[in-house]
């Protein structure tokens, strides 16, 4: 576990980075784990990013800044900001969930950035921990539009091509790999009228569909 570098990765140095272990500790390695502070953590969270989407957004209403946290806040995307901090390296896991590939278990990616955001709050308060949400959903929190964000991507890409026109994407599943119990499937995105193809990857069929409909959707607008 190297938490010199991870606190790099997440812009703060701990005062007392026994907090910091803690919060990478799962369950199933020993009794002192990160439940408490991954319940603590999902509340500074939600508070932080309604406070960031507060001030940027200030003439939109309650259901909609619920709407964008919702977008923001969720299992998948807290997974892939755990995966971006490179988090299941530095999992203290018990012998079965290492085994089984618990370090790549979106749960427990999940449950880690929040119970790291728990750990900042408690060793610096609630200005440290929103400093370290900063830092985690930075791009997102900087690119989040009320147009499109809370809408999955194949819609996001299908409400595109409507508004154009345009036929709708076709996907296809052009890989599977892996176990039966940890498969992984790579799907095509095509969009013809504008020679765009993009490849997802995914756990399922439909999120691979979604990744893959997501960089689409880049590739579209950037055409």
């Amino acid at each position: 576990m190297d938490l010199e570098a991870l606190a790099l990765r997440l812009g703060y140095r701990f005062n007392e980075p026994e907090l910091l272990r803690r919060a990478l500790t799962h369950r199933s390695f020993g009794s002192a784990h990160n439940e408490r502070l991954e319940f603590l953590g999902d509340s500074v969270v939600n508070c932080a990013v309604a406070l960031e989407l507060y001030r940027k957004f200030p003439r939109l209403a309650e259901g909609e800044l619920s709407r964008l946290r919702a977008s923001l806040v969720n299992q998948q995307s807290l997974a892939a900001i755990a995966q971006r901090l490179e988090l299941g390296n530095e999992l203290q896991l018990g012998e079965g969930e290492l085994k089984s590939g618990g370090a790549r278990r979106p749960s427990i990616l999940a449950d880690a950035v929040e119970a790291v955001v728990g750990a900042a709050f408690l060793d610096g308060g609630f200005d440290s921990a929103r400093e370290v949400v900063r830092v985690m959903l930075g791009n997102e929190l900087e690119s989040v539009d009320p147009a499109t964000s809370g809408k999955d991507p194949k819609t996001v890409l299908q409400e595109y091509l409507q508004a154009r026109k345009m036929a709708l994407p076709q996907y296809a599943v052009v890989a599977t790999s892996g176990e039966a119990h940890e498969q992984r499937f790579q799907v095509e995105c095509l969009i013809r009228e504008l020679g765009v193809r993009s490849h997802g990857e995914g756990t399922s069929r439909r999120s691979a569909e979604q990744e893959a409909a997501r960089l689409a959707y880049e590739l579209a607008t950037r055409a």
